[in-house]
């Protein structure tokens, strides 16, 4: 009976730990999730109130633990689509309009680790990645990324095309930051808009995956976001976290508005989760 009671008040002092076994995590880039009309490229519209209300119940209906979220231009804006009742937001201190970060459910506890700056560059054209450690039982690290557009299949060695030099660029700290993870041992996951399909013999992916065993969950799949496309947007798993990927619980939330007015009033991307059972 003691035990029970034990259990009981520990459940209700933290509900992020009483309901971590089973951890919904996701990936969203919000494209320009801004309402600045000025430092913004001509061709780009931002977000309208009715626009941001819409992000907001999508957000909802997606109700993942943990949103590794691109293209975000400051907390303010980002707690208008994740109510801070529910949700706590962490952003990078990269000074851009279109930020990196991870929104963590409320009653889940993290903690903030440094930026992976390795990951931008002094003109400010790539973004740092955000980094935190959620305190579950056992803990997970959690990267969320943005890496650069532009070069979705060629090739990163030899003489390319400047997008491909630069996605060339950050691959190093990437690396890095997965081999300090495996030499640690820590679960860890990395959620972001990779820029990058990864499939087959895709270099990134071969260098990502020698720096420790990785599982893809979008591997060998199609997202069927605004009529269907390859995946750009993934979800990778390492070290213990490869085993706690349930099988079949990757998902897609599509939009139910139609037509390039909507894919420029929302996001070109649509969100992609998966879900995890952490061991007892």
């Amino acid at each position: 009976m003691r035990l029970r009671l034990a259990a009981l008040l520990c459940a209700l002092l933290w509900p992020g730990l009483a309901t971590a076994a089973e951890l919904k995590l996701a990936t969203w880039n919000l494209e320009w999730l801004t309402t600045n009309d000025r430092d913004i490229p001509a061709d780009t519209r931002p977000k309208q109130p009715e626009d941001i209300d819409l992000l907001r119940r999508y957000a909802l209906e997606l109700d993942a633990d943990v949103i590794g979220v691109q293209e975000v231009d400051g907390a303010a804006i980002a707690a208008r689509v994740f109510p801070p009742d529910r949700y706590s937001v962490h952003l990078t201190r990269d000074r851009v309009l279109q930020r990196v970060g991870i929104v963590v459910r409320r009653g889940i506890r993290y903690s903030v680790n440094a930026d992976l700056t390795g990951l931008a560059d002094p003109r400010g054209e790539l973004r740092s990645g955000a980094d935190i450690t959620l305190e579950t039982q056992p803990p997970l690290r959690v990267l969320a990324v943005h890496l650069k557009t532009g070069c979705f299949d060629d090739r990163l060695s030899g003489r390319v095309r400047r997008a491909c030099a630069q996605l060339r660029e950050q691959v190093p700290a990437l690396v890095d930051w997965i081999v300090a993870r495996r030499s640690e041992g820590v679960a860890f996951a990395i959620l972001g808009d990779f820029n990058r399909h990864m499939d087959g013999r895709d270099q990134l992916w071969a260098a990502l995956r020698q720096a420790a065993p990785l599982a893809r969950a979008t591997e060998g799949r199609a997202s069927p976001c605004w009529g269907g496309e390859a995946f750009i947007d993934h979800i990778v798993l390492g070290n213990a976290a490869r085993d706690w990927l349930l099988p079949g619980t990757l998902r897609v939330l599509t939009y139910r508005e139609a037509g390039t007015e909507w894919k420029q009033r929302l996001s070109d991307h649509c969100p992609v989760s998966v879900r995890l059972r952490l061991p007892d």
